[in-house]
Formats: C-alpha cells, structure tokens, sequence
C-alpha cells in the first residue's frame, strides 16, 4: 500500500521536478491510500490556483484509491505522533493514517524526511 501526501498530488498535479517521483505509487490506484484531510489540501490549493473545475478534477482522480476519513481511531494515534515528531496536525494525520494501513508514505515534505517508512524527495525549485 502507499500514500501520497498532499505535497506529492500537488507536485504530481503541476508536473512539478518531482512529479516522476510521484507518479510510480499514484499509478497503482488499488494500492493507494487517500486520506480525507489530503483531499481538503489538494482541493483548497488547486482551488485557489486553477478554479473549481480543475479542483474537482484533481479529487475525482483521488478518490480513485480508498478514501480514509479521520475516525476517533486515527485521531488519537494521531495527536501521539504529533507529540512524539513535533508533526503539525495535518502531517500527524497522515502519518497515523499510512501506519494503520501499513502503507508507505511518499512526500517531499522536509518534515518526515527521516521517519521509518516514508519515502522521501527533497523538493526541487523548477
């Protein structure tokens, strides 16, 4: 299983430098984990660059993989790792969710750089 963070669709999306790095787990849409939160990112951001069309777009192709909501579950594993890597709230929320799904995490968010079972790009200026 894998999951691509918020930073990865957006990258992937904009065929950003890093979009390649992106594009081997987003093509296997029945190993991909999505979650909720990640779709409120990509929509908020596409949203405010591109319009409303192109955001709906961008989440029809998300919800192509399972689509995790934030459950009271999550919520508490979460708020353990925000603590335990000084995670900001949305981070922690995708961190807990690809570790109860067991699926590797794909960002070039410099925040998880060095936390077991992510994959990590540093991101490119292009």
């Amino acid at each position: 299983m894998n999951l691509v963070d918020s930073s990865g669709w957006l990258e992937y999306f904009t065929d950003g430098p890093n979009a390649s790095f992106f594009s081997r787990p987003l093509a296997q849409s029945s190993d991909l984990v999505v979650p909720s939160i990640t779709i409120y990112e990509v929509f908020k951001a596409v949203l405010r660059q591109r319009g409303e069309i192109d955001a709906l777009q961008a989440v029809a192709l998300m919800q192509q993989g399972l689509v995790v909501d934030l459950t009271a579950e999550i919520s508490i594993f979460a708020a353990k790792i925000s603590i335990e890597f000084r995670l900001p709230m949305a981070d922690s929320i995708i961190l807990a969710t690809s570790r109860m799904y067991r699926a590797t995490l794909w960002t070039q968010d410099s925040d998880f750089e060095k936390i077991d079972g992510v994959r990590y790009a540093a991101k490119k200026n292009g």
